[in-house]
């Protein structure tokens, strides 16, 4: 699912990205011994942010570059979006579909240096209380309009700490990981921490509710640190079918 775009929408991008602040890298990874499907989409993608402000910059990289190890990128095609820091916020897959939309917004956060409206109260926790390298994967499908949300999030709270990696991952284009996991609903989302997965929902919920999620899966009771109830319970939970 390509993103169709016109006249308009490069007004659009071109209105959003004046606010850009600092120089933005885009980081595509490409494995050069498989077959790529949608590598010619995603560099379309790619080459449309960045004819949208002088601040957007594209590298094309491969599987075994210095980089894909530094960065720890194991799945392919992969986007990696660094601004003011480096940041571990990714795309495993194609951003098309309602998932363009993330992008956008990650890369004006990116260079901005913060993320936007994140409570200051749940990024200090997961700033603080999160210690282990913390993954989350979030699986989607372009045409879930619930995603972007959970997607977002989990960039979001890869901002505030170095330890957690927000990943998107589309279930379509990975669809062997997908099955591994039972995704039938998506947003799928799964958290890791030391190489160990230890907590799994589904839907679209609250950043309080979903950082709850991040710092139960490293050992800490939301309670302790104020930003739940100890049984708190789920709100605006939201989930589509793949």
């Amino acid at each position: 699912m390509p993103v169709e775009y016109d006249e308009e929408l490069v007004r659009e991008l071109k209105k959003a990205f004046a606010s850009l602040v600092n120089p933005v890298k885009l980081l595509f990874f490409t494995d050069p011994e498989s077959e790529c499907e949608h590598c010619d989409d995603i560099r379309g993608i790619l080459s449309l942010l960045a004819s949208a402000s002088d601040k957007v910059s594209v590298s094309e990289l491969t599987k075994g570059s210095v980089e894909a190890k530094r960065l720890d990128v194991r799945m392919y095609p992969a986007i990696v979006v660094h601004g003011v820091r480096e940041y571990n916020i990714r795309f495993f897959g194609t951003p098309a579909g309602y998932e363009f939309a993330a992008l956008v917004e990650d890369v004006i956060d990116a260079s901005r240096g913060e993320p936007k409206n994140l409570n200051p109260r749940v990024a200090a926790a997961l700033r603080d209380r999160v210690a282990g390298k913390t993954v989350i994967k979030v699986f989607v499908t372009p045409t879930c309009p619930y995603c972007p949300l959970a997607v977002r999030a989990a960039h979001r709270f890869a901002m505030v700490n170095d330890k957690i990696y927000g990943d998107m991952i589309e279930a379509l284009e990975f669809p062997e990981l997908a099955d591994a996991y039972g995704v039938y609903a998506v947003p799928k989302i799964v958290i890791e921490v030391d190489g160990e997965d230890r907590v799994e929902f589904e839907g679209a919920v609250p950043d309080a509710y979903f950082a709850a999620e991040v710092l139960r899966a490293n050992g800490v009771d939301p309670a302790s640190v104020g930003i739940l109830p100890a049984r708190g319970r789920r709100g605006g939970l939201e989930a589509d079918s793949p």
